[in-house]
């Protein structure tokens, strides 16, 4: 059964801090990391969607995996191009502002409406939950469906307002 939901994400961390606890961005997005990779992103999921995935995923690469700047231009560039986007393009509408003005309209919207607080939230039919998942499925698409479908069932479940483990075995 294929269930559509919502999800908001930031690149710089896995537990992202609170949005409105930072200082506001969106008069100086060059002074946040974070900023241009969502514009980035924004601009291929609108105008190169069937490369977004691809993007998506080498973005967190580009933070977590190889430990790079996502305000860095030439990174952000070299994830784009090695997606097979026209960075050129994706560029030049950067310099727009309109993806700016898009990112900041998103999250403000998510915050109103869903009171979003921190990434990633999962939405669904008028709920949200903040989700702290503690292992990758490294390609294992099974475990993924399995972990995101566990997610919306108690997202979903009205009995459940918070469940959060005490301490995390490792």
């Amino acid at each position: 059964m294929t269930r559509a939901f919502e999800i908001t994400y930031d690149y710089r961390c896995p537990f992202a801090r609170n949005a409105h606890e930072q200082p506001d961005v969106w008069d100086d997005p060059d002074s946040e990391t974070g900023l241009l990779a969502l514009q980035a992103s924004a601009v291929v999921r609108d105008k190169f969607p069937e490369r977004f995935h691809a993007v998506h995923r080498a973005l967190f690469a580009l933070r977590h995996d190889e430990g790079l700047q996502l305000k860095d231009p030439a990174e952000v560039r070299r994830v784009l191009e090695a997606a097979g986007v026209d960075a050129g393009a994706a560029f030049e509408e950067i310099t727009t502002k309109r993806p700016l003005l898009q990112v900041k309209d998103e999250h403000n919207a998510a915050a109103e409406n869903h009171k979003v607080w921190g990434v990633p939230t999962f939405i669904q039919d008028g709920q949200s939950v903040f989700v702290r998942l503690m292992h990758r499925p490294k390609g294992d698409a099974e475990l993924a469906t399995t972990t995101i479908e566990r997610v919306l069932d108690l997202l979903t479940w009205p009995e459940l307002n918070e469940f959060k483990h005490t301490s995390i075995p490792r």
